[in-house]
């Protein structure tokens, strides 16, 4: 060990030590059950805690934690929001807050909170870091770049030079099509941590990576581990199951697929069968009843375009397609939506029977258009200057209606595919968060179906509202596909939107790669290696089998 790496880590020891020294005696028991992974215990003594000091920053700090690792998101950042109104100069609460931020992919937020720490003291490295993550995240990759190419050149042996670090490397730039300096940033990640399982995935998910002999069967022994983290075995089963599907070994693969989202699942709380009962609430609700009292509500802005449906059903083909265009800017999978929707479903307990959609109707004409010309606002950020730009979050199809409310001049387009082809393809892809729905064949094959139920109520009660665009059309007939959404977007044919794979932006998605393609055929008959194990999936799709053209 270099004399700086070891000055580091004692500087770090020294830290940790001050920290835990400070803590009140109940706290200190809390970093020790929540170390322990006694999760459940060291949320009860948190609370208890807090009872009886309700507004200590660190205790609320512990207890976001807590709830962010138990994949409760949203009530960490609200407890840390909390906290930071407390005290609003703690930094140690503002990192966490930063971090919740980002993992909700609230990016211009995050960027917001990384900003106010790395002024407050531009040389601490922690800070630097934390502000190029939040970068990376809104698409700033090469300066996100700079920053982790220096920080590892300052002291690759430092604390902050951790395979995390290598991993958010390697994702820049692959983003940016850097694709063999991306392979060596992974390897260099699980190099430094043998049993990172999110590096191996990562290599599997740039979708053109072949894995060695000796690195699969390394992979192999480690799955069979023990002492292996359960996140770390979740991404190492995807990879493998990847790694095999590429050797044509199709039951061991599944297999691994199969574990993968077993353990997934097992870490999530995902309900199938709330989640179609809130689709049914929105056809309840949002009728044509509903939209007669409505109409001429919202911001008149035409600048978005919404591209909704599944994860895998050709979302990033038609980003791209669109984004090749002079007048239209690629961004990302925006957040903006589903936090309107989150405010309006907000102040009930877990339990509770949704309040959203049911709230719109308790809206005033004027606000829907506050919330509409808040949203423009707000994604500027993402935007480089075109009139109109894309948002590609595939879930927002469930909030068609309130989109229609607070952006009536907004174009919509469901991406669609086949139903065996979409759903398998969901259920191998290990999603950075969200999607819960894919981690189980039934689940997923329920979501569907509960996908096209709904898309037919917008169709009835919106109708011309909703572009439907088939994957396997695009594949077979691009030119013409191609013409149909310019022509729906109201933009003029541009040939760049047919050579969409000359487009040099940054694409972030699992489909990157592919895109860079002229035309990416191969996705389309995938499943039928693995027919023999997809019987949950077929009984869970029900009828949208066959009506899913319709």
């Amino acid at each position: 060990m270099t004399p700086d790496a070891n000055n580091d880590l004692s500087v770090r020891i020294d830290a940790n030590l001050r920290y835990l020294e400070s803590l009140p005696a109940p706290l200190l028991g809390v970093v020790s059950m929540r170390y322990e992974k006694r999760r459940g215990k060291a949320e009860q003594a948190c609370r208890n805690y807090l009872k009886e000091h309700p507004k200590d920053a660190e205790g609320m700090r512990l207890l976001a934690l807590i709830a962010s690792e138990q994949g409760m998101l949203d009530d960490a950042e609200f407890i840390l929001e909390s906290a930071l109104e407390f005290e609003p100069t703690n930094d140690r609460v503002r990192l966490s807050y930063v971090d919740v931020l980002h993992k909700r992919q609230k990016y211009d937020k995050s960027l917001v909170q990384a900003e106010l720490l790395h002024r407050s003291d531009p040389e601490n490295q922690t800070y630097r870091l934390a502000h190029a993550n939040q970068l990376a995240g809104l698409g700033e990759y090469q300066k996100a770049l700079t920053v982790y190419d220096d920080i590892l050149k300052r002291n690759p042996k430092s604390s902050l030079a951790t395979p995390r670090l290598w991993l958010s490397r390697g994702h820049a730039l692959k983003t940016h099509g850097r694709v063999e300096e991306s392979i060596d940033s992974y390897q260099h990640a699980y190099g430094l941590k043998s049993d990172f399982g999110d590096a191996y995935w990562s290599l599997a998910n740039l979708k053109t990576y072949e894995f060695s002999n000796e690195e699969l069967s390394r992979m192999g022994q480690l799955v069979e581990n023990e002492s292996v983290e359960q996140d770390d075995l979740a991404h190492l089963h995807f990879a493998l199951g990847k790694a095999l599907e590429d050797r044509h070994e199709y039951e061991t693969s599944f297999r691994h697929y199969e574990q993968g989202n077993e353990i997934r699942k097992n870490q999530t709380r995902y309900d199938a069968s709330a989640m179609s009962a809130r689709l049914k609430l929105q056809r309840w609700v949002c009728n044509e009843a509903f939209f007669a009292d409505r109409v001429g509500t919202g911001c008149t802005a035409s600048d978005p375009i919404f591209i909704v449906g599944l994860p895998r059903a050709g979302s990033t083909l038609l980003e791209q397609i669109l984004a090749s265009h002079s007048q239209v800017d690629g961004t990302l999978e925006l957040h903006h939506i589903s936090s309107i929707a989150q405010k309006l479903d907000s102040r009930r307990r877990g339990r509770d029977a949704p309040r959203y959609p049911g709230t719109l109707g308790q809206l005033k004409h004027e606000t829907f258009r506050t919330i509409g010309e808040r949203f423009i606002e707000e994604t500027q950020i993402h935007r480089s200057g075109a009139p109109y730009f894309i948002d590609k979050m595939p879930n927002n199809f469930r909030h068609i209606g309130l989109i229609h409310l607070i952006l009536p001049n907004a174009k919509i387009i469901d991406a669609r595919r086949d139903p065996m082809s979409c759903c398998f393809s969901g259920f191998k892809q290990l999603f950075a968060s969200g999607q819960e729905f894919t981690y189980g064949l039934r689940e997923i094959g329920t979501y569907y179906q509960d996908y096209i139920e709904l898309m037919k109520h917008w169709d009835t009660v919106l109708p011309g509202k909703v572009l439907r665009v088939h994957y396997d059309d695009v594949v077979n007939d691009l030119e013409s596909q191609v013409r149909r959404i310019l022509d729906f977007c109201e933009l003029p044919f541009e040939t760049s939107c047919v050579e969409f794979h000359r487009n040099t932006r940054a694409v972030r998605t699992p489909s990157s790669e592919q895109v860079r393609q002229p035309i990416y055929r191969q996705a389309l008959e995938q499943w039928r290696h693995y027919d023999p194990w997809l019987a949950p999936l077929k009984e869970s799709l029900g009828p949208s089998l066959w009506s899913y053209r319709n």
